[in-house]
């Protein structure tokens, strides 16, 4: 399978490894990050976690070189808790791409894409029972719609639920699709794009779990540890610009006080702006176009 990896020169240079350093990479998927940051190791550790098992497996077959390598079978929501119980409580470096594996889009069984006919799943870890085809069949009018509008910004969100709860049970994708082309023919890209992105995040909490797992990793820092982020889409972005912005900036209250105050905060934002794909990366991959890198350091 050929699952390229997003960013990954920018991403290493970001994390500025250190040869003795502990570090986590939250999202394995194809184990590409993960291969620059073992390479870059001597006597350092990484730890990697993936909830998908076939991600992990895929993985281990690329990485099958390295010894210094943990792998963990866990959504990266748990990774204060796993590596706690590892008896490690500071990293140096923690890495989170954001975006879907190749294998996982190109997958037919996963329902991931729109381009196929195939069942309603969308699971990141085939353990967990909610598929998106629950959500389809049993969520309401409201719901939908909430689901459609908040995480694919779909303006079409109620006329596309509605005709959902008219066309009920829904059983693959194209179905889901057909209705997404009924009402979105004139809209730009595919009809089916936005909603196909909000179920996901849906089925996945992936918003939620970001923002927990965002607590988590500055937590776990090191001085001069870095927490490098690759998003895929503007919700995603957003939660992490507002976080490295809030965890970088002076206590607005504390500020307004006649008491002597730090003139440096405990990070600092090292991408003012986000790094983006070159063009030749683009034109090589052209699923990295939406990608967005920023970096947090702990001072």
């Amino acid at each position: 399978m050929n699952h390229i990896t997003v960013l990954k020169e920018e991403a290493i240079q970001s994390l500025a490894i250190k040869e003795k350093g502990i570090y986590v990479d939250g999202t394995l998927g194809g184990g590409g990050h993960s291969k620059r940051i073992a390479e870059s190791l001597k006597d350092g550790h990484l730890f990697v976690f993936d909830q998908d098992e076939f991600a992990i497996n895929f993985a281990k077959d690329v990485l099958k070189d390295f010894s210094n390598i943990t792998y963990i079978h866990s959504n990266f929501k748990n990774m204060k808790k796993e590596l706690n119980e590892r008896d490690i409580h500071g990293v140096d470096g923690i890495l989170l791409d954001l975006g879907l594996s190749s294998f996982q889009i190109d997958d037919p069984e996963r329902g991931f894409t729109y381009l196929k006919e195939t069942a309603l799943d969308m699971r990141m870890d085939q353990r967990q029972s909610l598929t998106a085809e629950t959500i389809l069949n049993t969520y309401t009018l409201d719901e939908l719609a909430k689901i459609f509008y908040v995480y694919g910004e779909e303006k079409n969100s109620f006329k596309i639920a509605r005709r959902i709860l008219e066309k009920r049970p829904l059983k693959t994708t194209m179905d889901l699709v057909k209705i997404c082309d009924q009402v979105n023919y004139n809209e730009k890209g595919h009809s089916a794009k936005r909603v196909f992105q909000a179920l996901r995040i849906a089925v996945n909490d992936e918003l939620h779990v970001l923002e927990d797992v965002l607590r988590d990793a500055v937590s776990l820092l090191n001085p001069d540890g870095r927490l490098v982020v690759i998003t895929f889409h503007s919700l995603e972005d957003r939660i992490v610009k507002h976080f490295f912005k809030d965890e970088s900036s002076e206590d607005p209250i504390l500020k307004k006080l006649p008491i002597p105050q730090s003139k440096e905060t405990p990070f600092e934002v090292l991408t003012r702006k986000p790094i983006y794909p070159k063009e030749e990366e683009m034109m090589i991959n052209p699923r990295s176009k939406s990608a967005k890198l920023r970096a947090l350091r702990r001072r």
